[in-house]
């Protein structure tokens, strides 16, 4: 059960980094409207499926991702 925590708290930390990485770069590239508004979206819709992921992992549906 330590393991799964220490597991899940590593990812969540892993995965806040790389969203936080990608919202400090994002507005220096200059893209259109479009092309902005569509990679914010997957970018919501990647850590949709990271939470969903970790909350499984904590029921035990799926076993969490070893670091």
């Amino acid at each position: 059960m330590i393991s799964t925590l220490i597991s899940v708290i590593l990812l969540l930390i892993v995965t806040g980094v790389i969203i936080w990485a990608i919202q400090a770069l994002l507005p220096l590239i200059p893209l259109p409207a479009p092309f902005h508004t569509i990679i914010q979206v997957l970018l919501v819709v990647i850590v949709v499926i990271v939470v969903v992921y970790i909350i499984a992992g904590l029921f035990g549906v799926v076993s969490p991702a070893r670091l």
